[in-house]
């Protein structure tokens, strides 16, 4: 029997011509426009107490399209208009299912504008696509090849805030296979200081990328602010720059983090972490941007993805397990640990730093949870306080 493979999707940038750029960004609008359309009927179907599934909303599409009012939807293709109905049917089944909130109404300004193109959408032939209603291939920047034979299965068109444009392939790629299994296993504590401390004693430090620009982006927020408020050019000129140096910080941020998660899992086969609400941590207003910049929940989920293709395992600990406080060698749990305290030393005699001491704990404790199942549960009366949460946060305070 033939073994699935992964499917995976490749990213590229590409530069349209002016009539290329032209009528993305009329598939963009219309897009949103079926989508809020769409989601206003739904919204009404709901005051009613009725329900409205995506073949009826289909069906508006076309009848929409009829009307003189929204005739503009049949210049542009109607299998990204299709695909918004899609995910919005998505939205509402996870809303039901009380995996996420209402669906919200898609702004012009703050939403991703993307366009998603099904196999009747596209044509790939000989290393070039070609969109529906165009008649010229992209001008597709090539920086890696696609796998040997791949057959795009989706494609997905996007313009970034800085004015970048990506188009993104989703193909099955045979070169991802598991890798040859090993006994190491490792824990991961996270922080400010260093981004990561491993239970093995290394510390990988902190690259900080939003500081190296912060003086830049504070001078182009300032020049913003500035502007006359509205539409005009030089305001639009002003929220680009600022738009730019976002994405140059969230490209090292990225491509760091890749790097980085790539061969944690090619070392290790077991990988364990804190579950930590990073949601809740960004509200302490003094280390939000430290936090954020770290990027600790997209580390967690490149790591956990890329477990998944190789063969790897991660194991979430509880976050309230009190990594910190417990002696890795004899497991005294030690009454108090103020947050100035970086190395403490055991009744055991056994001197700790506080960060691989907490790595360590983790190991441990994953491997509990891998070896029984059973959940690691914090040592505190109540779990759910709101001083626990502030002592997580600071614990990785630089």
């Amino acid at each position: 029997m033939a073994t699935a493979h992964v499917k995976r999707a490749f990213k590229y940038r590409f530069h349209p011509t002016d009539t290329q750029a032209a009528e993305l960004s009329r598939t963009f609008g219309c897009v949103r426009k079926v989508y809020n359309l769409a989601l206003a009927a739904r919204t009404q179907a709901w005051t009613r107490q009725e329900r409205v599934n995506y073949n009826q909303t289909s069906a508006m599409l076309t009848a929409w399209k009829k009307t003189e009012e929204l005739a503009f939807l049949n210049d542009v293709s109607s299998v990204p208009l299709q695909q918004c109905l899609r995910h919005l049917q998505v939205a509402f089944t996870n809303f039901f299912a009380k995996r996420a909130k209402y669906p919200r109404f898609k702004s012009r300004k703050k939403s991703r504008t993307s366009a998603e193109y099904t196999t009747s959408g596209f044509r790939f032939r000989g290393g070039k696509l070609t969109l529906a209603k165009m008649t010229d291939p992209l001008d597709i920047r090539w920086s890696r090849p696609l796998p040997e034979g791949a057959r795009p299965s989706m494609v997905t068109v996007s313009r970034d805030p800085a004015g970048r444009w990506f188009v993104s392939l989703l193909c099955e790629d045979p070169t991802i296979v598991p890798l040859p299994a090993t006994d190491t296993a490792v824990g991961i504590d996270v922080g400010l200081n260093h981004l990561l401390t491993l239970s093995t004693g290394e510390k990988i430090a902190n690259p900080r990328h939003e500081r190296r620009d912060r003086a830049r982006l504070a001078l182009a927020q300032r020049r913003l602010a500035k502007k006359a408020k509205g539409d005009g050019a030089n305001r639009a000129k002003a929220r680009h720059k600022i738009a730019r140096i976002h994405a140059r910080i969230a490209d090292r941020r990225r491509d760091y983090l890749h790097k980085l998660t790539t061969r944690l899992v090619r070392e290790n086969q077991t990988l364990v972490i804190e579950d930590l609400t990073v949601r809740n941590m960004v509200r302490n207003r003094s280390l939000a941007r430290a936090i954020s910049d770290a990027a600790w929940s997209d580390f967690r989920g490149m790591l956990e993805y890329k477990a998944a293709w190789y063969g790897r395992e991660v194991i979430a600990v509880d976050r309230w397990f009190p990594s910190s406080k417990l002696c890795s060698a004899c497991g005294t749990l030690a009454d108090k640990m103020p947050l100035n305290v970086r190395t403490w030393m055991c009744d055991c005699g056994t001197t700790h730093d506080r960060d691989v001491n907490a790595a360590k704990n983790l190991l441990a404790a994953g491997r509990a949870v891998a070896a029984c199942g059973a959940g690691v549960r914090p040592q505190r009366s109540s779990p759910g306080g709101r001083s626990a949460m502030k002592q997580e946060v600071s614990r990785r305070e630089p």
